[in-house]
């Protein structure tokens, strides 16, 4: 009888696969990096030919060191890098332009007209105009790519996020879909219908045929093709990257809050059958759909958070691995003068200012590489408050922050991230919570697990980290980031 769940992790920088235990436990792991393309100031893309190549790599890698064959793996779960955008031909799969990554920020000025909208898009979508969204990435390949905009109103191309790409390759072009979550990012979505919206299909000027077929994030989404791993596997369930990860928190009670610190940060707090509109310019979006029942989340967005510390690694080249941070951070310690804005790609929530640009502010004669490295980490939990008192300005602190992703290993960040936001961080004993909440939405699928309760029952608690910081402390250390920011964005 199968007993395992393969997870597909389809990251910014890297793919990674996990096979899991239908007790949620780690039992192989095969990941490769990508490469990445800056064209211009501002634009981000990736071979979509990397994207599957990486995938399928780390499946295959992942698959063999576990020592199983596909006949042993109950289902496949996807999950994916939201927003990012893919076209590509209906009948040979080839994409027509490279896919336009979420970070991309070339659409901002075909953003300004649509502030107008903002209340519209607002109550329709949960979404502010932003270059970040998939909607004005669609356009711009649309318009930008000879003969595609014919093509697409043909009824030759399909568009797809990251996960619909690898569904339509793993199932040979034999489904074309996507789940809830990831519908729910592209600015195209009637959160409350839930369906795609003619107006703003209208608006964003695509077709209406190009799009896949929206389903629930635990649902029966087809069988990857016998030759990828040597038999079929039934792919059971798809979410985006940071819904997947609230899943594998076991967040599923209203109130209760995760926080992902991969290459971006981004907090989701679960708000229950309400789509509650922030006053906080955060977003409201789909946490998960199952079993045709919407739950709601609030959710802040920062687009660096990893890639701060990747790009004090190989941009700067004052580092050489990651895990040299904390040592420095740890000498450093909290009061450090150096403040780092890491607006590469904008700022995301609560500023959402595309067209702010990064800055390291406070340097002295004396400032060396660990007061740098340290500004780069704190950076982090900066806007992890911002995020948090956004979303208690909306009346729903969360009483506890789970946390996950590659960057919580480092002690350090996480008793910052607790002192400086004021909230207790709860870090579980698998970090992997996005790939861990694919594999789950694939076992509730496939009756692996009964219930939610069920899946909440293998959530396992590895340390809290309480805030020791004094509240006078905290608040000057925090005044000091808001004055760096207003330096760099026109801070409403």
């Amino acid at each position: 009888m199968p007993s395992y769940l393969l997870s597909l992790d389809q990251g910014t920088t890297s793919s990674r696969a996990i096979v899991f235990s239908h007790q949620g436990e780690i039992v192989a792991t095969g990941q490769h990096e990508f490469p990445q393309h800056f064209p211009h100031p501002g634009w981000v893309e990736h071979e979509p030919q990397d994207i599957w190549n990486s995938t399928i790599d780390s499946a295959r890698e992942a698959i063999e060191k576990a020592g199983i064959q596909a006949a042993d793996i109950t289902a496949i779960g996807i999950t994916n890098q939201r927003e990012t955008t893919l076209v590509w031909d209906r009948h040979t799969g080839e994409p027509v332009y490279r896919a336009i990554v979420w970070q991309d920020r070339r659409t901002a000025d075909e953003c300004l007209p649509l502030q107008q909208h903002t209340e519209m898009l607002r109550e329709l979508t949960g979404l502010l105009p932003d270059p970040y969204f998939s909607a004005t990435k669609i356009a711009w390949i649309l318009d930008n790519v000879e003969g595609a905009r014919v093509r697409a109103e043909a009824g030759d191309l399909l568009f797809g996020t990251v996960d619909s790409y690898l569904l339509w390759r793993l199932t040979d072009g034999a489904v074309h879909a996507t789940d809830a979550t990831n519908a729910s990012r592209t600015l195209l979505f009637n959160i409350h219908t839930q369906q795609w919206d003619e107006e703003l299909l209208a608006l964003f000027r695509v077709p209406r045929q190009m799009l896949p077929e929206v389903k629930d994030s635990a649902a029966e989404f087809g069988h990857s093709a016998a030759h990828w791993f040597g038999g079929e596997i039934t792919i059971a369930g798809i979410a985006g990257d940071q819904q997947a990860a609230l899943i594998g928190q076991a967040c599923f009670s209203e109130g209760m809050a995760k926080s992902t610190y991969g290459t971006g940060c981004f907090v989701i707090l679960n708000t229950g059958k309400q789509a509650l509109m922030s006053e906080h310019r955060l977003l409201t979006t789909v946490a998960y759909r199952l079993n045709g029942q919407v739950t709601y989340a609030l959710e802040g967005s920062i687009f660096m958070a990893g890639a701060t510390i990747q790009w004090i690694r190989d941009g700067l080249q004052l580092i050489s691995n990651a895990q040299e941070s904390q040592s420095l951070a740890e000498e450093t310690g909290y009061d450090n003068p150096v403040y780092m804005v890491p607006a590469f790609a904008g700022l995301g929530a609560p500023y959402w200012d595309p067209d702010a640009r990064g800055a390291i502010l406070g340097l002295s004669r004396d400032t060396g590489i660990k007061e740098i490295v340290t500004a780069g980490l704190q950076a982090v939990c900066y806007q992890t408050r911002d995020l948090l008192d956004a979303m208690a300005g909306d009346g729903v602190r969360p009483a506890e922050l789970r946390v996950d992703g590659g960057m919580v290993v480092n002690d350090w960040l996480v008793q910052c991230l607790a002192d400086i936001s004021g909230v207790p961080i709860s870090r579980p004993k698998v970090t992997e919570t996005t790939a861990l909440g694919a594999a789950f939405l694939a076992g509730l699928q496939t009756g692996v697990f009964n219930s939610l309760d069920d899946v909440s029952q293998l959530w396992v608690h590895e340390r809290a980290f309480i805030p020791e910081l004094d509240v006078t402390t905290r608040e000057r250390l925090y005044q000091g980031w808001q004055s760096a920011v207003k330096r760099v964005c026109k801070v409403e």
